[in-house]
């Protein structure tokens, strides 16, 4: 939760939310900008027992502001987190001067040479990374044959030189337990459109923000009400990816030593 509270505490001027949209794969909110999240079924439900201090909700979410919704991804509400993570989304103000137009996983490619690279969460396309690695682990809360079963992460996280971690992981608050995991000299990466581009996440033992921006609001939404992927939702051209690199020399000097 720590990562989230400070999260929240360097978030831009609050703003009036404009719109919310809840998909059948994304929650959107509309207040400063376009913010997603992903929508987790009730089988990712994080935790148990009641909210405390977190704003009463209201007759509609647009009658409450950006912040106080942001506040949700505090909940153990599962589908209330996701709602606060988009709001979050939706206030954050990305620079991008420091970002890069790229997919995460084309970086994990580039570096990932020869390194042990594990990903928590199933990403598309994640077959190509398994050309270039040495050994790379695909850890799943409901595997795939194949992967790994999240109990047994806790055995390859140490040992991985390069660790994709799903932006869903703030949603479910599990990314404190799985950074806590990772060996500090591993690069780790926080990947997707629930992935908040707030530089804040740098000092949580965080190198590489990997996630995106909507370009065409209007198209957005009419595609998450339709219950459009990831994939469908970019092939619309209504969002692309942006990548922030916390220090790139550092960071590929680390590699190099592994």
């Amino acid at each position: 939760m720590e990562i989230l509270k400070n999260i929240l505490k360097n978030l831009s001027a609050d703003a009036p939310i404009e719109e919310v949209r809840r998909g059948l794969h994304w929650n959107a909110v509309i207040s400063r900008h376009c913010g997603l999240a992903s929508t987790l079924s009730q089988d990712a439900f994080c935790c148990s027992g009641e909210d405390q201090d977190l704003p009463t909700p209201k007759n509609s979410f647009t009658e409450m502001t950006a912040l106080e919704l942001a506040q949700f991804a505090l909940s153990k509400d599962i589908t209330k987190a996701s709602l606060g993570i988009a709001a979050i989304n939706s206030l954050i103000d990305v620079d991008v001067e420091k970002c890069a137009d790229l997919d995460g996983l084309q970086l994990v490619y580039d570096l990932g040479k020869g390194k042990n690279i594990s990903v928590i969460g199933h990403f598309p396309f994640l077959e190509r990374l398994s050309e270039v690695a040495k050994n790379l682990w695909i850890i799943e809360k409901h595997p795939r044959p194949g992967d790994i079963a999240e109990e047994a992460g806790k055995d390859y996280l140490p040992k991985s030189d390069i660790v994709v971690i799903s932006g869903t992981t703030l949603i479910n608050h599990t990314l404190a337990g799985i950074l806590d995991l990772c060996s500090a000299k591993s690069v780790r990466m926080l990947l997707g459109p629930s992935t908040p581009m707030a530089p804040a996440l740098f000092d949580w033992g965080i190198d590489i923000l990997s996630g995106s921006t909507v370009t065409d609001q209007e198209t957005a939404l009419k595609q998450i009400s339709e219950g459009a992927n990831f994939i469908r939702l970019r092939k619309t051209g209504a969002v692309r990816f942006v990548t922030m690199v916390k220090d790139r020399e550092q960071m590929v000097k680390r590699l190099s030593d592994s």
